[in-house]
């Protein structure tokens, strides 16, 4: 949806987003981590395999922030299962998420959980732009932009991000036309648009 201002909305910018990560993401790992997280889900609640209690809460916090509805759809324990298969996705993780304490607790004496969800937003408004690049915010900046987007590649390779999308499986189409407002958003950004 476009607001009045013929401009994407955030969720439609993410939405575009996945479509870019479901072709960069290999789907059938994806689809083998849902699958993974969705069977252990059949066997009672989900216990994080890799990160501590604390470091999944602060996960799914963050998962929430940056895209609300990704819950929903399993990203933190996408996230999770993940890093329990590959150590060095674990420790950007970990490493991120301490970061994130240290910095919270700098800035307004408490842990990135414990802080106001004004002062978390505050911080996280800082690092989720490049424009804001310092020697101190650098390691947040990489942290965040990696946790973003693993958490729309999580949500729209998720059964639930599949059909926000529209996505009808491999089927063959008497007709296709781009859709009006994404033709509009291309055009407007192009050097060709009027």
């Amino acid at each position: 949806m476009s607001d009045s201002t013929g401009d994407l909305s955030r969720r439609d910018a993410l939405r575009q987003l996945g479509l870019g990560a479901a072709a960069s993401v290999s789907l059938e790992a994806a689809q083998h981590a849902h699958e993974a997280v969705a069977l252990q889900k059949t066997k009672g609640e989900y216990a994080p395999k890799y990160f501590t209690a604390r470091e999944y809460q602060t996960l799914r916090r963050l998962a929430d922030l940056i895209m609300p509805g990704s819950l929903d759809a399993g990203a933190t324990e996408f996230i999770d299962y993940l890093s329990s298969q590959n150590k060095e996705m674990g420790e950007i993780y970990t490493g991120g998420i301490f970061w994130l304490d240290t910095e919270t607790n700098r800035r307004y004496n408490a842990a990135f959980l414990e802080a106001k969800p004004a002062e978390q937003t505050a911080l996280l408004d800082l690092i989720a732009y490049r424009r804001n690049m310092t020697p101190e915010l650098a390691p947040g900046i990489h942290f965040f932009a990696w946790m973003r987007n693993m958490v729309v590649d999580a949500y729209y390779t998720s059964p639930v991000g599949v059909k926000d999308i529209g996505y009808m499986g491999n089927q063959a189409l008497s007709e296709f036309s781009v859709p009006a407002e994404a033709l509009a958003y291309a055009l407007k950004r192009s050097p060709f648009g009027s």
